[in-house]
């Protein structure tokens, strides 16, 4: 299949190990800020068949992990309301509130739904001219597009049962707070190379410049991995500190042109709170004047709900890269896919989830678990 099985190639992995491994001649630290990389490099072993040298942490790539658990909580609220149907994606129903989730909420009689796109919710709205429709927007830059015209196409379509919980993230802000936070360890990124599609890379080479690092947009699979960390390597051992693109074949430079626009007309940026993290200037969206009207957390009036995460949950810790799952003590005991205490646990893009998954239920070092693999007679 054109796109995948090329880079699922094997012996084109040996290869470019060995690159990496020839390369490498003193401790590097790289950050991937995708869940979805952080998913093929547990998956595919990664992390483990790199040498020693090259270590590689997990960023706060995932956009249901960085939700606010307030936000979470908003929507729980919005959702258990009567004449309201609450559509989301999927992989949200299931994330922790502060007491439930949106399952528990659905069970309880809420009319709950999971859509594949925020146009499935506009359709609902049209048809159910009597009912409230809210679409849960969370993500990246890469949802933005059309969450935006989903509202867009709300207003020209005159629909006033419509709105949007708003909850969207920007990378480079938060590349920007890692980087001043006093215990990073970060040398590198992978930047996510879908996020890139959408804005294209020009928010990124000032970032390389002032923190003296190397960017490279990578895609996804276990080849466009290895070749994203071959080139911060490169660049780390060199001395240099720019951004390359590793990911042609899906981003330009200037992204989607188009996308952006739409992004522009109906989102302004904002200061967002992060789950686990904290505040981050500028790094959310929230609609404009001009689109304020389709705001459920000011229609539904629940901007005031304020929340504490759970102590026990080392999960802001995991996303900012300080631990990896295995050396949360809940990880695996206490918190699990079935009883999850943060949303690391249970989204499809989360770290603990993706340790959990693969059976990385121990906190060995990359190191002792190459050994481990290849133990020497």
């Amino acid at each position: 299949m054109k796109y995948i099985d090329e880079f699922n190639d094997p012996d084109l992995a040996r290869r470019l190990l060995d690159e990496i491994r020839a390369s490498a001649t003193r401790p590097w630290a790289l950050m991937e800020v995708c869940g979805g990389q952080t998913h093929s490099i547990i998956r595919h072993g990664i992390d483990q068949l790199l040498p020693e040298q090259v270590e590689l942490i997990h960023g706060p790539g995932c956009p249901v992990c960085v939700t606010p658990l307030e936000v979470i909580d908003k929507a729980l609220e919005i959702a258990a309301r009567p004449g309201v149907i609450f559509c989301s994606f999927g992989d949200m129903l299931r994330v922790p509130g502060t007491d439930r989730d949106l399952f528990r909420v659905k069970g309880e009689g809420g009319d709950v739904r999971v859509v594949y796109s925020p146009l499935d919710a506009l359709e609902l709205a049209r048809r159910n001219p009597d009912r409230e429709v809210v679409f849960f927007a969370i993500g990246f830059e890469t949802t933005a597009p059309a969450n935006a015209m989903a509202v867009h196409q709300a207003r020209r379509l005159g629909l006033t049962n419509f709105s949007l919980l708003v909850s969207h993230v920007r990378v480079p802000p938060a590349i920007e707070a890692i980087m001043t936070a006093p215990e990073c360890r970060v040398q590198g990124f992978l930047a996510a190379g879908h996020v890139c599609s959408v804005m294209g890379t020009a928010e990124y080479p000032e970032l390389a410049e002032r923190f003296r690092l190397p960017l490279v947009v990578t895609g996804f699979e276990p080849l466009d991995i290895l070749e994203g960390i071959r080139r911060a390597v490169r660049q780390l051992e060199r001395g240099e500190h720019r951004v390359e693109n590793a990911y042609p074949r899906a981003v330009r430079e200037d992204g989607n042109p188009a996308a952006v626009r739409m992004i522009e007309e109906v989102f302004e940026v904002t200061d967002r709170n992060w789950r686990g993290i904290g505040p981050i200037p500028r790094s959310g969206w929230r609609l404009t004047e001009a689109f304020r009207a389709f705001d459920a957390e000011h229609r539904f009036d629940v901007a005031g709900i304020r929340t504490e995460e759970p102590a026990e949950c080392r999960a802001g810790e995991v996303l900012q890269g300080l631990i990896k799952p295995t050396e949360c003590a809940a990880f695996g005991t206490t918190c699990t896919p079935r009883t999850p205490l943060g949303a690391t646990m249970v989204s499809s893009e989360g770290a603990c989830a993706a340790y959990y998954l693969y059976r990385r239920m121990n906190a060995a070092t990359p190191q002792a678990a190459r050994e481990e693999m290849n133990p020497v007679a």
